[in-house]
This record gives structure tokens, sequence and C-alpha cells, in this order.
């Protein structure tokens, strides 16, 4: 049985008139004899509403209530779709998490699909039903409501076509595709017909709004092929698939940055040993990411600099667990928050030896000094001035022929 999984995230289902141009798009894949499974996000500003109720009953929200407070707003898109549907002809219905069920495992809020029972959907589908199925929540070994935090609905509807082994995976969102950079930054931006999950991964890590890379990294691990599509208007979107599929000649594929990131430099760290497992230990314990790190050679022996990123949200965190850190010592201690993660992303650039003067020297030619740098395979990250960072984006467009 060949099935399409369709998702719809919140700026889709954002209003009533976007929920009947949903039905429409549905629709249209039931009259080509599709057999479909959809799902929905909550309408866009649902969650965020839920979350201010919560903040104003309690700083410290029961998380088991507070995921069952926050699945209530995809309960809400589905029986609209499904309404909507039943009203234009079609049989429809809406389908709770715990009522599929979808078996989550792991914390509230940052739960992870385990298993799907297929009996009750595939009985539905094959009488002509379309399916209506919550993102973003599952239901634990205990019975209770649990969500999958960020991008949940993503990864509701990849495990959904794992299970389901559906045919596609289609993403609808409120842009036609994922870009070469983001077209707020750079207006030149173009749509990339194909890119692997490797360099999704990537550009999602590194500030690409278009999916979480929760969700891209279950769709390799499943070798789902996704299609991230817009709901407004028609166009054929961007394939996320395996690199070999998505192969192409532009050495990069895509430009991304962050604007959310705080320098944070030790100076005068004594230069031994351990002392770098010492200052990150208490960073890990109280989950603040650290990125991007250089130490600075010792010149005499015994004194270094220690340079790394955190989010912004940290910066103020981080900066109290080292000073509170009783062991180490160090004369300095300096937080710049207004920086930007510039990166560069492509498969090429495994096979292409050059990129890392190219992408220098394109931004010290528009006198854009680079603080910190960081790589791998088929990436290049250096931190920058925000200030610079639209500027940057031209220049390495242009460079790399991206325009």
């Amino acid at each position: 049985m060949k099935i399409v999984v369709l998702k719809f995230g919140g700026t889709s289902v954002g209003n009533i008139e976007r929920i009947k141009k949903v039905a429409q798009i549905i629709a249209a894949y039931k009259k080509r004899k599709r057999k479909v499974i959809v799902v929905s996000s909550a309408m866009s500003g649902t969650t965020n509403e839920l979350i201010k109720k919560s903040k104003k009953l309690s700083n410290n929200f029961n998380l088991a209530e507070y995921d069952v407070l926050l699945a209530a707003g995809e309960q809400i898109a589905c029986s609209l779709i499904a309404g909507r549907l039943n009203h234009i002809g079609y049989k429809a219905r809406s389908w709770m998490s715990w009522q599929v069920p979808i078996n989550t495992n792991g914390p509230y809020s940052a739960s992870r699909i385990d298993k799907i029972n297929k009996k009750n959907i595939i009985k539905f589908i094959n009488s002509n039903g379309i399916p209506i199925i919550t993102g973003f929540q599952g239901i634990n070994s205990e019975n209770r409501i649990t969500t999958l935090g960020r991008g949940g609905s993503d990864a509701s509807a990849i495990m959904l076509a794992k299970f389901f082994s559906a045919e596609e995976c289609i993403i609808y969102t409120d842009v036609d595709g994922v870009y070469t950079s983001d077209p707020r930054n750079h207006k030149k931006a173009k749509k990339i017909n194909k890119i692997s999950y490797d360099e999704m991964l990537e550009m999602a890590s590194l500030g690409a709004k278009v999916m979480q890379p929760i969700s891209v990294q279950d769709a390799k691990l499943n070798d789902i092929k996704i299609k991230v599509k817009s709901s407004f208007i028609k166009s054929e979107g961007t394939l996320i698939t395996s690199s070999k599929k998505a192969f192409s000649n532009q050495i990069i594929t895509g430009i991304s940055s962050t604007k959310n990131d705080s320098k944070i430099t030790i100076i005068g760290v004594k230069d031994k040993p351990g002392v770098a497992a010492s200052i990150f230990k208490p960073l890990s314990q109280n989950l603040i990411n650290v990125d991007m790190v250089v130490q600075n050679i010792s010149l005499n022996g015994k004194e270094t600099d220690l340079t790394f990123t955190v989010k912004s949200e940290d910066a103020k965190k981080t900066q109290k667990l080292i000073k509170l850190n009783k062991k180490i010592s160090f004369r300095k201690l300096t937080c710049d928050n207004n920086v930007s993660k510039l990166s560069i992303i492509g498969v090429g650039m495994i096979t292409t030896p050059g990129i890392t003067y190219r992408m220098f020297q394109s931004l010290a030619a528009k006198k854009i000094n680079i603080m910190v740098i960081s790589t791998s395979e088929i990436k290049i990250s250096v931190l920058i001035l925000n200030k610079f960072i639209k500027k940057a984006i031209a220049a390495l467009h242009k460079e790399f022929k991206l325009d």
C-alpha cells in the first residue's frame, strides 16, 4: 500500500482561510487516488499562548501537565482540518496520539517516538478515510501524553513515514523550499532543488529554520526522503535525500548564519592538562552547549587564553559558572554578544581544495575580521561581528557562484 505523509506547519494552518487551503491540498491528493496520512502542527501562535498561561500560574509548572497543555494546540488544528474535509465531501477524522497510539520514551517535552501501532490507521485508510494525526506528541508507558520538543511535528511525520513505509513525506510550510541562504539577509538567494541529509543537517544546526536538526537526523537514519514545499504557492520545493541522489556540480550548497551567539574568552588560564575539561564540565552539567572553541598557544608555558561560543541566552549563566568554578584560575573573563556565526556548507568541499582560502580571502577583501574558526568535512564556520553578516553573505554568494 503506497502512502504519502503530508505534514502542515503552524503557519499553514494559521487561520480559517489557510485551513480551507490545506483541505484543498489534501483533496487534490485524494483525487489522484493517493492514500494519505496527514500530520498537523498547532495553529501559529497557539503554543506560545499556552506557554504564557502556564507561566502565569507557575514558574515551575509540572512537566507532565505542561505536555498535556501544549498538546491541545495540535488537537484543535486536526479537528478543524477534519471538519473542513468532511464539509467538502471527504471521509476524515482526527486522531490524537494516544488513539493511534504513538508510543514514546524519554523525558517530558523531549520524548522520542519508539513505536506506532498501524492497525487502526490502516483500517481507516482502507475504508477510503483520511486520518488527521496530531504531530509533536505521543504517549508513554505510564499512559501520559508526551511532547517531542522543537520540530516535533516534523519528527512525527518522518516516523509515520517510516512505520507506514510511505512513498513520500512532504513537509508543507510557509516557504517554497530550502534556499542557498536566508532570503531576508540576501535577496539573490536561490531555492535548492536537491540537498543531502548531511548538508541539510548542517544548515539546520547552523540556523536554517526550515527544519529542526533532530528531524533531519531521523530522516537520514531511516532513509526517508523529504520534500519541503509551500502551502501557499505551487512549487516543486526542495528534495532532501541521500548524498548520491542529491549530487550536483555545485561545490557549496548553502550559507547559514546565526544571530544568537556569544563569545566567551577566559584570559590567563593555567596551561596544564585537564584545564579545558575542568572549564566545560560544569557547563555540560547545566545543559549549556559549547560550540566553537579555540585555545591560544602558550607563550610562557604557564598561561593561555581560551575562547568559545555559547547561545546568547546561556551567556550570563556561563559567566557565573566560570566565576564559581574553584578548579580553575584566570586573570580576566570577557563576553561579546555582538557576534554571528557564518558557515558555508557543501559536500563538494570534501574533494575540492582551496575552499578555506577562497572563503577567508573573500571576507578579507571586504575587511571583515575572523575571530574564531571551526570546520568539518562539509562545513567551514567563522565568527564575525554581526554588523557585517549581510555583507559577508553577499561576498560568499558571489565567490561560490550561488547568485
